[in-house]
C-alpha cells in the first residue's frame, strides 16, 4: 500500500531486476556460438567507392556487396555463408587496424566490393549469418582468403611475408583434388623478357638495372619467399616472394606456388598452380566442401584451426 516501507529483501530483488533489465537492454555483450548475452547494434561504415565517393551503409549490406564481388553467381549457400563471416571478420579487423569506419572497396587493399551482383541466395547467406563474427580468445581473427590454394594453404608468414608473429589460427592444411577449379588456376605458366621483368620493378619502385641472374628461395608448401636479383653491375637486391608477385601483376603470375622459376635465354620463365596468397579460406576449395554437404560453419573451421563463431549484434 501508499507509504509503506519494504522490507530489505523486497527492496534487493527489486533492484536486482531493475539491473538485470538495464543489463540486457545496454551491455555490449557477445553471443558465443549464437546463444547467450545480449547483442549489440549493427555498425556502420564508410564505404569508399571507386570513384571516390563515400557511402555510409550498415555493415551487412557492405558484406552482401564483398560477398557478390569475391564469389561467383551460382555457388552453394554454405560457400556463401562462409565468405559472409570471413568478410565479416576481415571488414571488422582491418577497421580496428586503421581506425575509423572508413573501408575502401580496392580488392588489393581490403575487399572486392560489387553490390549490383548481389542475389537472392547471397543475401539468405548473409542474413543466415548476421553478427557472427570469427574470433580467437575473444578477438576479431585476420580472416585472410584467397581464390584458390593449389591444394595446400600456407601459413602468413610464408604467404603473405607476414612480418608479425605467427597467428596461431591459421595453418597449413592439404586439400583434396578439386575438378571444380578453372584449368588455368590449376596450372599456369608465364615467360618474361628480363627486360620487362626490370622494368615492372622500377615501376614498383625497385630499379635494378640490367638484369643478370634471378633466383628464388621456397618455404614449406613450395611458394616463393625471397627473391634475389643480381644486377649486370654486381648489384643484388633481395624481395619477398609477395613483393615480386605483386610488381610482376598478380593477375599474371597467380600465385608463388611454383614448380618452374628459372632464367633461359634472357627470360624468366614461371610455372605454377594456385590463384592467390595460398593464407587462410580457399573459395574454390570452399565452394567444393560446400556441394560436398559441409555448413559454413564446418568450412570456416577446416582454414581456421581453434577458432570461435561469435554472434556480435542483432
Amino acid at each position: 500500500m501508499d507509504g509503506e516501507r519494504r522490507r530489505p529483501w523486497v527492496w534487493l530483488l527489486g533492484a536486482g531486476a531493475v539491473l538485470v533489465l538495464l543489463g540486457l537492454l545496454f551491455w555490449p555483450g557477445r553471443e558465443p556460438g549464437g546463444e547467450g548475452a545480449a547483442l549489440g547494434e549493427e555498425p556502420q561504415v564508410e564505404v569508399v567507392l571507386g570513384d571516390g565517393d563515400v557511402e555510409t551503409m550498415g555493415i551487412e549490406t557492405y558484406v552482401a556487396g564483398v560477398v557478390a564481388g569475391e564469389m561467383l553467381d551460382g555457388w552453394p549457400k554454405a560457400a556463401y555463408a562462409a565468405q559472409a563471416m570471413v568478410a565479416r571478420t576481415f571488414a571488422l579487423q582491418y577497421l580496428e587496424r586503421h581506425g575509423g569506419r572508413r573501408i575502401s572497396t580496392d580488392f588489393e587493399e581490403a575487399q572486392a566490393y560489387q553490390p549490383h551482383k548481389v542475389t537472392d541466395l547471397i543475401r539468405e547467406a548473409v542474413d543466415a549469418t548476421r553478427g557472427r563474427v570469427i574470433t580467437y580468445e575473444g578477438e576479431p581473427i585476420h580472416a585472410w582468403f584467397h581464390a584458390y590454394a593449389g591444394g595446400e594453404t600456407a601459413s602468413a608468414r610464408e604467404g603473405l611475408a607476414f612480418e608479425e608473429e605467427e597467428p596461431p589460427y591459421i595453418h597449413s592444411i592439404t586439400l583434396e583434388p578439386n575438378p571444380l577449379v578453372p584449368e588455368e588456376y590449376q596450372h599456369w605458366s608465364l615467360s618474361l623478357p628480363l627486360a620487362q621483368v626490370a622494368q615492372a620493378l622500377e615501376e614498383a619502385g625497385t630499379p635494378v638495372g640490367s638484369i643478370q641472374e634471378i633466383t628464388a628461395e621456397y618455404g614449406p608448401t613450395g611458394r616463393i619467399t625471397q627473391v634475389r636479383i643480381t644486377s649486370a653491375d654486381g648489384r643484388v637486391t633481395t624481395l619477398s616472394g609477395p613483393e615480386f608477385r605483386a610488381a610482376l601483376d598478380p593477375e599474371r603470375m597467380k600465385s608463388n606456388k611454383v614448380s618452374r622459376f628459372a632464367v633461359d635465354g634472357g627470360q624468366l620463365h614461371i610455372e605454377g598452380t594456385g590463384y592467390g596468397h595460398g593464407v587462410g579460406l580457399s573459395q574454390w576449395d570452399a565452394q567444393a566442401m560446400a556441394r560436398e554437404g559441409k555448413t559454413a560453419e564446418e568450412i570456416v573451421q577446416t582454414f581456421y584451426k581453434g577458432v570461435t563463431i561469435e554472434r556480435h549484434w542483432r
